[in-house]
């Protein structure tokens, strides 16, 4: 046993020896780089995927079990602020209950002033829905008037060309004004009456025989079957007549007379009137 025996010296030497040696090994650990706490931010991420961000801690300089206990670390720290918060709004959640004590009342109160707005509108409606309905139908009655009004304008108009008809052809008696005036209108034919002109009696007859077809077709337009121009028919008949009258008239004038010219213009007021089977009557010496 005793050669085995360590001086104390060398015990000495030994002891002071190690710590020195001990010393510069801790030194050599504090100098190593450490890797940076994970950032809170990158959890944040709204388009955070847990396998491409572990995939991107490769350089980290750590090891795999370092990394899972940081991991483990930072869960235990979020669960502890989410049940901090959660203590911290429980009591706020419980006031709130509270403060809705009574609250159906209020909606009940709310549902009662809505449903009576509902009703008067739904009242305005309706009564919108009248007017609209009485505006509709003064609007038709008013259309309906201007359409009489038109018919009546329209019926004045064929009375009094009936009756300018009916001094031009002779068959009422003519005014004065109006004779001298049918006198100046042949008296400005006279001196075109040897030319291509139309003689003053063939312009009569052309003035008169356009008269009656613009009254002829007034009547269609305003409706043969009204009661005031059923009236007039008796009226229409004999100025028809009697304009037939003078165009076989003064077709026989021309033909005796050989004026080929009148001859065909007045023929030409026999088709217009639809009477063709007249004016080769004629023609033919009838």
């Amino acid at each position: 046993m005793s050669n085995f025996y360590i001086p104390s010296s060398t015990t000495t030497t030994t002891a002071s020896a190690t710590p020195t040696y001990s010393g510069s090994d801790d030194e050599d650990e504090d100098t190593l780089p450490y890797p940076a706490e994970l950032p809170r931010s990158d959890f944040l991420s709204p388009n955070f995927n847990p396998e491409t961000y572990l995939s991107s801690l490769r350089n980290r300089h750590q090891t795999l079990e370092d990394l899972r206990s940081d991991l483990r670390s930072r869960s235990r720290l979020l669960n502890q602020e989410l049940l901090e918060l959660v203590n911290g709004h429980y009591k706020e959640f419980l006031s709130l209950g509270g403060d809705l004590k009574g609250g159906g009342e209020k909606v009940e109160g709310v549902r009662v002033g809505v449903l009576g707005f509902r009703r008067e509108v739904e009242g305005i409606g309706g009564w919108i829905a009248g007017r609209l309905g009485e505006v509709e139908a003064l609007i038709g009655e008013k259309r309906g008037v201007g359409r009489e009004v038109g018919v009546g304008r329209g019926l004045l108009e064929v009375d009094e060309r009936v009756g300018e008809l009916e001094e031009g052809l002779g068959i009422t008696e003519q005014d004065e004004d109006a004779e001298e005036d049918d006198l100046e209108e042949d008296d400005d034919g006279l001196e075109d009456s040897t030319g291509d002109a139309p003689s003053p009696i063939v312009r009569r007859l052309q003035r008169h025989t356009r008269q009656y077809i613009l009254l002829t077709r007034m009547v269609d337009r305003i409706g043969p079957s009204h009661p005031f121009l059923q009236a007039q028919q008796a009226r229409l008949d004999s100025i028809r007549k009697t304009l037939l009258l003078d165009l076989t008239a003064a077709l026989r004038q021309a033909k005796m007379a050989r004026e080929p010219d009148a001859i065909l213009s007045i023929v030409r007021l026999f088709g217009d009137l639809g009477a063709e089977r007249e004016s080769v009557r004629v023609l033919k010496g009838g």
